[in-house]
């Protein structure tokens, strides 16, 4: 029973069961999305055994093992007219309409931590938990967005979206795993965790 963020749960897991279950054909995989404090709380009452969730996460009844590294990137529409421009810096967002993770998120927790950072106070015209949600907002001009690449990669190769980074700043969050403190893990949460290590191995190499 696996739980997670909406970004995890649409470009992870995926691929992460896929080859999960080619190893372990007979183990079923139940993946329920969901908000930080839900997952949480799944967890700490034994109704999922294994969250992969943006870190930091402190609870003495969980045990986290940060497993990924991603960077933030800024995303605008296509033809947004940051676009054009060779650099973007942190001053140039200072009138845009922002798009952004929910308050409360560990990745949004990222980016205000940035903002405070170069004293910028921006106009947030959206909040959502929904990546698809935010990205068809950008898309459609309506704001811009901070977000893993991740997330937006197929949308940047289509050319419906652009990523940039923003210069003199490496935006960063890490992912890891989580569950509860216990003696002794089942054995389908460990070759779970094994199977992640492998899809990394093979992506670095």
């Amino acid at each position: 029973r696996l739980v997670g963020g909406m970004t995890v749960c649409l470009y992870v897991y995926p691929t992460l069961i896929k080859a999960f279950q080619a190893a372990h054909p007979n183990v079923d995989v139940k993946v329920t999305p969901g908000a930080m404090q839900r997952i949480l709380r799944k967890l700490r009452n034994g109704t999922a055994d294994l969250g992969l969730l943006t870190l930091p996460i402190d609870d003495p009844q969980l045990v986290c093992e940060p497993v990924m590294r991603e960077e933030l990137m800024l995303v605008t529409s296509a033809v947004h007219p940051l676009t054009q421009r060779t650099e973007v810096r942190p001053g140039d967002l200072a009138r845009l309409g922002f798009v952004l993770f929910e308050t409360g998120s560990n990745t949004r927790r990222v980016i205000e931590h940035f903002f405070a950072r170069e004293h910028l106070h921006p106009k947030i015209v959206t909040e959502t938990d929904k990546v698809e949600i935010l990205k068809a907002v950008v898309r459609n001009g309506t704001g811009v967005s901070i977000v893993p690449y991740r997330a937006v990669s197929r949308e940047v190769r289509a050319g419906q979206l652009h990523a940039t980074r923003i210069a003199g700043h490496k935006l960063i969050r890490e992912t890891g795993w989580v569950h509860v403190r216990s003696t002794q893990l089942p054995r389908a949460v460990e070759e779970m965790k094994k199977a992640l290590q492998r899809l990394s191995a093979a992506t670095d190499s």
